[in-house]
């Protein structure tokens, strides 16, 4: 038969898609079990209506063979197979699916009968063998049909259909693989094992079972004996059909199949991990998108989870087949170190099935999922919150990374779900329960921000808040202050810095009594900002200390904790320096020794008030830039 001509549209898309369509050679695969299942699916959906068939699911199958030594791989199923005309339809014509059309005829009662879920809908699927093939046949036989034919082309250059010889109804397909080039190593999908594991990777979940030929080994006895007279044995290799795929996916089964133990040793297997996730979550949505999906909320961090090298993302499934490894759209940011998978029948997927052509139903399910796993998290922290420690220790700083992303727009979805140590509490709470237990004349919440939780707790401009009888959260790491400044409130309770100038617990008279004493003593504060030379802004008459002599606080947007974040960052340029503010207590005898310093001897409270603020710098765990200065100036008060 002559050779046939590609329509020269169809031609130069076949060009386009060997080249361009597909980024992995390896997809070709994928396509064609899919085309596959597909074939065996028109076949199911036909026995409804042709009740002296026979047919039942347990007899249809798809087998992948590679054959080494002649450089073949075949695709062979039990389908529907195609006739003459079929063939010169469906693969004569690129871009014209007879998937797609028999989808559009498909009665929706039957088709859920019969469970068909037709996958392909563009036509091109087909021609990925291309990427990796000099020339492919297609031998098929339609169901019903006493003739077979055979289909055959080398690409873009034409095709013939003959007539042919074949047992039985459905399609195999031969791919005679190009040789190898100094950039293409082709020979790697003769394979058998890699094969194999291309089938676990993108068709485990295919309706049918699709069977390979895997070398095994087995020991057999021999004619030989040794000294004790019993039969020698070796090793021999044999060649035994199995099922590769798993065909049902855990996620679609129903918890009355599948426990949560059954999930756990599925994410343990799959994401190797030697830790139990902290939660299972299940979701099987209907409506505008229907999807299931099955997430786990891990417990641990992975090693490198806090580097650019670690990839977030789930795996995303079209009906059983996947279509994206780390699909980074269908998680925030936020919850990057939740894993799971999505599938969903509803995607609409580009020509490749390597991405979607729209992003409307991903951002829906995106947006669910989303929801979800804040319910999930907080039930978690309220019924088990050892549990939840547990993962917040792991993963508590993503969800501050989350908060500061994107100018706080997830600020609302993620507040909930912080912890902070509380002084009274003596444990890390939730915003909620402090809130919870704040006494009802309390106006503000109260935080510092410091190193460690042993030095906060002694913090001198924190005294009143304590004498007041109430908590103040410690902040230990550097994303807290950031945190505490982007949400600005929470429950309607203003979030207050104890180094804020007014805390809300002085009364009227003592904080007219501070300012009176503050204008009496203008020139000495004067005199220890002048003798400071430029190490503070301000020096002033404290309204928070009660026991303690000093304190160093700041004024302006930096603190002192942001001055030592953002000093330390790699590359960050010209050192950021906070306007500090050393506060005085005037009630104090160390106050009253540098009033009579000052009037009695300049030089001795020039050494007094540089004692204070290095006392200041140690106090608010600063650093001292000078020790031996420090040093130099205790020995000579001493003397």
């Amino acid at each position: 038969m002559a050779k046939k001509q590609f329509k020269a549209e169809s031609k130069r898309l076949l060009e386009m898609m060997i080249n361009s369509i597909y980024t992995h050679k390896e997809i070709f695969l994928r396509e064609l079990i899919s085309n596959a299942s597909d074939a065996i699916d028109k076949l199911c959906y036909r026995a409804l209506t042709d009740e002296g068939s026979g047919l039942s699911r347990g007899d249809f199958f798809i087998k992948v063979t590679a054959d080494e030594a002649n450089r073949t791989i075949t695709v062979e199923d039990n389908g529907i197979g195609m006739t003459a005309e079929e063939l010169e339809k469906n693969l004569g014509v690129i871009a014209r699916s007879g998937s797609l059309q028999f989808k559009q005829e498909m009665d929706e009662e039957k088709k859920a009968e019969s469970g068909a879920d037709i996958i392909g809908q563009f036509g091109v699927g087909f021609y990925s063998a291309f990427m990796i093939a000099d020339k492919v046949t297609v031998l098929s036989k339609a169901y019903g049909s006493e003739e077979a034919n055979l289909w055959e082309s080398a690409g873009a250059d034409g095709y013939t259909v003959t007539p042919a010889e074949k047992e039985g109804h459905g399609t195999l397909i031969t791919i005679y693989v190009k040789q190898d080039t100094e950039e293409e190593n082709y020979s790697e999908f003769l394979d058998t094992y890699r094969l194999r594991g291309l089938v676990k990777k993108y068709s485990d979940y295919v309706r049918y079972p699709i069977r390979m030929n895997v070398s095994k080994s087995r020991s057999v006895e021999t004619d030989e004996v040794d000294e004790e007279g019993k039969k020698k044995t070796k090793w021999e290799t044999y060649t035994e059909e199995e099922t590769v795929n798993s065909m049902v996916p855990i996620w679609q089964r129903s918890k009355s199949e599948v426990t949560d133990e059954d999930c756990v040793k599925f994410y343990k297997d799959r994401y190797f991990d030697q830790t139990d996730p902290v939660k299972v979550v299940r979701i099987s949505a209907e409506g505008a998108v229907s999807y299931k999906a099955l997430l786990f909320i891990p417990r641990e961090a992975p090693y490198n989870y806090y580097s650019r090298d670690y990839e977030a993302g789930l795996e995303l499934y079209a009906s059983g087949v996947m279509i994206m490894d780390k699909c980074k759209d269908l998680l925030p940011e936020c919850f990057r170190f939740v894993k799971g998978v999505v599938d969903s029948q509803d995607l609409s997927l580009n020509i490749s099935r390597e991405m979607l052509q729209h992003d409307r139903q991903l951002k829906t399910i995106a947006g669910n999922i989303e929801k979800k796993i804040k319910a999930e998290l907080k039930k978690l922290m309220e019924e088990d919150p050892e549990t939840y420690a547990a993962f917040y220790k792991s993963f508590g700083l993503q969800l501050k990374y989350g908060i500061l992303a994107d100018y706080g727009m997830k600020r609302e979805l993620l507040q909930d779900l912080l912890m902070f140590y509380s002084s009274t509490a003596q444990k890390p709470v939730s915003l909620a329960d402090y809130v919870k237990a704040m006494p009802e004349e309390q106006k503000y919440i109260y935080y510092a921000c410091g190193d460690s939780i042993a030095k906060l707790d002694k913090l001198p401009q924190a005294e009143p808040i304590r004498e007041a009888g109430y908590a103040i959260l410690y902040l230990t790491e550097d994303a807290d202050e950031f945190v505490m400044n982007m949400l600005g409130e929470y429950e309607g309770k203003q979030l207050k810095s104890v180094n804020a100038e007014d805390l809300g617990l002085e009364s009227t008279e003592n904080k007219e009594e501070t300012e009176k004493k503050e204008e009496q003593n203008k020139d000495l504060l004067d005199f220890v900002k002048e003798t400071l030379d430029g190490a503070v802004a301000a020096v002033k008459l404290s309204h928070k200390l009660k026991n303690s002599p000093v304190c160093l606080t700041t004024q302006g947007p930096i603190s002192l904790e942001m001055e030592r974040y953002f000093n330390t960052v790699p590359g960050a340029g010209e050192k950021v320096k906070a306007e500090r503010v050393l506060e005085l207590n005037a009630s104090h005898p160390v106050f009253a020794a540098l009033q009579i310093a000052w009037a009695q001897d300049r030089e001795k409270a020039k050494k007094y008030a540089k004692l204070l603020y290095f006392q200041s710098l140690l106090l608010s765990d600063a650093t001292i830039e000078d020790p031996a200065a420090y040093a130099e100036l205790v020995s000579e008060l001493m003397v």
